[in-house]
């Protein structure tokens, strides 16, 4: 009996150690302070030793509140910059959260390690700069926001949610069919159960021809969220892809539903 929980406990660990190898694909790059100025973007809240993040510099009048984004699972925040562009041009003050073990930061890989320095994150923001503060989270990222949410003490004012899933969990079985991938899950990332106790406005965004996280699994968030809430499916784009195929209207659309703008 000890020999198969010896043998247990090994594949238990491995299997987490493959499963962190398959769902973090972290960045070791780290902009230079001149690179980021050529973007309009500087770090936040202070410089590369102790910055969270990246915002954005472009001065912007009546800005309309904070939207704070949580990329997906590779590259770094700084590879992001569209959603500085494009939300800017729409007057709100941009942060690009970068996650631990990224970049440059230090910590540790792992759902309750991200999530609650996301957590962190947004209060400090809102600390910062007050209310509204919105979310937007992308793939992994949607896991975090979700994570962020439930945190009631946080008053977060509306989410957008890209390519979603309803639970890792959902995924792993679907691309592991014929293992019994529960027993190896350390992260679970449930979205759904997350946003369940969340009042304010979510807006989900699929891509037709997601080849990772195909899209059933984001109407499958839309389907059991109970609150506010509309869906988008963006046409002929796949996981990657899709920042192509959204523009300044579009991002007008959703920001305008989160922000409790029902006006097509």
């Amino acid at each position: 009996m000890r020999i198969i929980i010896l043998i247990v406990s090994v594949m238990v660990l491995s299997s987490c150690n493959v499963q962190y190898r398959l769902l973090y694909s972290p960045s070791s790059f780290v902009p230079s302070m001149e690179e980021l100025a050529a973007d309009a973007m500087e770090f936040w809240p202070s410089g590369p030793n102790g910055y969270r993040g990246f915002i954005g510099t472009a001065g912007i009048k009546d800005i309309k509140g904070t939207v704070i984004v949580f990329h997906g699972n590779a590259g770094t925040a700084s590879d992001r910059i569209y959603y500085v562009k494009t939300l800017g041009a729409l007057r709100y003050r941009v942060i690009l959260a970068e996650y631990p073990r990224y970049g440059a930061r230090k910590g540790e890989l792992g759902e309750a390690s991200l999530v609650s320095d996301a957590r962190m994150t947004v209060r400090l923001a809102a600390e910062t700069y007050g209310e509204p503060i919105f979310l937007v989270g992308e793939s992994l990222g949607c896991g975090i926001v979700s994570g962020v949410v439930r945190d009631a003490s946080l008053k977060i004012a509306g989410v957008v949610l890209i390519t979603p899933w309803e639970t890792l969990l959902a995924v792993a079985r679907e691309k592991f069919p014929f293992l019994p991938i529960a027993w190896f899950m350390k992260d679970v990332y449930d979205n759904s159960g997350n946003l369940k106790g969340f009042r304010g406005r979510i807006a989900i965004v699929g891509a037709e021809r997601d080849e990772i996280i195909p899209i059933r699994h984001a109407q499958a968030v839309y389907t059991s969220h109970p609150g506010k809430k509309k869906m988008w499916t963006i046409k002929g784009v796949g996981h990657n892809d899709w920042p192509m195929a959204v523009d300044v209207p579009q991002w007008r659309e959703f920001m305008g539903f989160v922000e409790g703008d029902d006006t097509p």
